[in-house]
């Protein structure tokens, strides 16, 4: 079936221009004022376990409550099905249980290798998927260093999957689900500055009860998930090999200096998708 060129070339002139507009964000933002990123600090010396960030989190995403719980020697993981899980690790100071999700990195790497900006970080703080701009390349999955986007394998109509931070919940004037009904008060949300000087407050005031480290105040070049915990971070499954500078800071000479032909190529195939979509449906609704 030929392609409208109309839609065509309107699709493509859509998408080429990414390239630029991404060059003159970053000239942009620097003349914005900055933008206060919202964030959520997790303190494991209060959580006991409970699993009702799981479960508040599986009800205000629709999706199965858990059926399993935190078993010392078991690693659950997030997937398609679950956008946060609890963990239990034997420790230097007994057992600590640690809540997973996706960190929503001030830098996102998940953002910077999607070429649709299909991902990308919210001016509030979350990092969130937009399916329709998502060409499936799922090059978000491959990049993200805490391998939090997943996505539906099982499903007939796919989509990447992750936690959200409650972002709909927000827009809305509420607080994140897993926030509101931890009985432990072991999760407090409010702006990433907020937190940090929290946290901070927290060490100063209990130096016997934390390490000294905010684990995702510098990890990654900063994540607005902050985590406090009684003992070393590897002793809780960890990455303490982060490096601390955003990993999209890594890529940005080398993206410069590639033709533009190759970084536009994707995005070629986008247009070429999203034309031949377009005339689909103005055929279907003549006939």
């Amino acid at each position: 079936m030929s392609i409208n060129r109309r839609n065509f070339f309107k699709a493509l002139g859509a998408t080429g221009a990414a390239l630029t507009l991404g060059r003159d964000a970053g000239a942009a933002k620097s003349t914005e004022n900055p933008v206060e990123f919202y964030g959520i600090l997790y303190d494991s010396t209060r959580c006991v376990g409970c699993q009702t960030c799981e479960i508040s989190c599986a009800q205000a995403n629709n999706l199965p409550e858990p059926t399993d719980y935190p078993e010392l020697g078991v690693v659950r993981k997030t997937d398609e099905n679950r956008r946060t899980v609890v963990n239990v690790y034997n420790t230097t100071k007994g057992e600590v249980y640690i809540k997973r999700q996706c960190m929503h990195c001030n830098e996102p790497a998940c953002a910077a290798a999607c070429l649709t900006q299909a991902m990308h970080k919210t001016k509030e703080g979350p990092v969130v998927w937009n399916g329709d701009k998502c060409m499936g390349c799922r090059y978000c999955m491959v990049s993200c260093p805490f391998d939090a986007p997943k996505f539906e394998y099982n499903s007939p109509n796919p989509e990447i999957t992750k936690c959200t931070m409650c972002f709909a919940r927000q827009q809305e004037g509420k607080i994140p689900a897993c926030v509101e009904n931890c009985p432990a008060e072991a999760l407090k949300f409010g702006t990433r500055r907020e937190l940090i000087a929290e946290a901070r407050k927290r060490i100063v005031e209990n130096p016997g009860m934390y390490v000294d480290h905010i684990y995702g105040e510098h990890e990654a070049g900063g994540t607005a998930f902050l985590y406090l915990s009684p003992v070393p971070f590897e002793e809780i499954g960890f990455k303490t090999d982060i490096q601390k500078t955003s990993y999209p800071a890594l890529s940005k000479g080398f993206l410069y200096s590639v033709p533009a032909v190759f970084v536009l190529w994707p995005m070629v195939l986008l247009g070429i998708q999203d034309a031949t979509k377009n005339n689909n449906q103005k055929n279907n609704t003549d006939e």
